[in-house]
């Protein structure tokens, strides 16, 4: 069986649907993970393609929300038209779009530890003599030498921006550490605290939904990953479902309170829920 609904105490899981659903609006917007849910590098989940293009044919905005620091927008727009991806660029929002309006805002000019693909989305930010610490995920340049650069500034009171604190993601070798683990340690190192942008932070989920349109009763999201995308969009009063692809690990829906809405073996099951229940 494809679909298993959330564990409750007391309570059937179709006692619980009904209840969710009762005092929601019509679904207006489904928000949808790229690494892990539709992909995993240059590799589509099976079923991806057509199960999205289903979804464009039911009355709801699509939109693509990342946490990916390690490409730029157009990089991951040509990566997922070269998997047959029917996606505009207009309708992904990402975490270097959110960590670009923050630097503009606060008008901070940063030390990039960001990927070298993803230097495009920060085109036209000031870098000359940095005053801020903007951290995604990039390997090439985690070494003592920059993160030491990054630990002196944050001492000296620079402030430290993390794109995301994911702790790992899925490559197609294998899980592997995400900036997280590297975020978390100079936190502990200059006794501060970063700002995140990305998921699961509230911000970033209500600045998509502000750009469909629509309020989070009114939207769904799917994901990978338990705490970022699920537990991220439930606290904003979305409903999550979780797929077991990507980063998904044995458990990681009772790691999450409230668990997630839906837990399903992959987006086309998640898909086929939203068409069958939800709409």
């Amino acid at each position: 069986m494809l679909l298993s609904p959330p564990k409750a105490t007391n309570l059937s899981w179709a006692h619980l649907h009904c209840s969710s659903m009762a005092g929601r609006r019509a679904l207006k917007a489904v928000l949808i993970d790229l690494s892990g849910t539709l992909h995993i590098e240059d590799t589509a989940v099976p079923g991806a393609q057509d199960a999205l293009n289903r979804l464009r044919q039911a009355p709801v905005a699509v939109t693509f929300v990342t946490n990916t620091t390690k490409e730029s927008k157009r990089h991951l727009l040509d990566r997922l038209r070269r998997l047959n991806f029917d996606v505009q660029e207009k309708e992904i929002f990402t975490s270097l779009s959110a960590a670009r309006s923050l630097l503009e805002q606060k008008q901070h000019r940063p030390l990039l530890l960001v990927d070298d693909g993803a230097l495009e989305d920060f085109t036209g930010i000031d870098t000359s003599e940095p005053n801020a610490v903007v951290f995604g995920l990039a390997p090439d340049h985690f070494n003592y030498q920059t993160l030491n650069k990054a630990f002196r500034m944050i001492l000296d009171g620079a402030p430290l921006i993390a794109i995301h604190k994911a702790r790992y993601y899925k490559r197609k070798d294998g899980l592997a550490l995400g900036p997280g683990p590297f975020v978390t340690g100079l936190e502990y190192a200059t006794d501060c605290k970063a700002t995140v942008v990305g998921k699961p932070e509230k911000t970033f989920f209500t600045q998509a939904l502000s750009d469909l349109g629509c309020s989070p009763d009114e939207a769904v999201m799917i994901g990978d990953d338990a705490r970022d995308d699920v537990s991220g969009a439930q606290n904003v009063g979305m409903l999550g479902i979780l797929v077991r692809t990507g980063k998904y690990r044995e458990g990681d829906e009772n790691k999450i309170n409230p668990p997630p809405h839906l837990t399903c073996d992959s987006f086309p099951a998640a898909v086929e829920h939203i068409l069958q229940k939800l709409l």
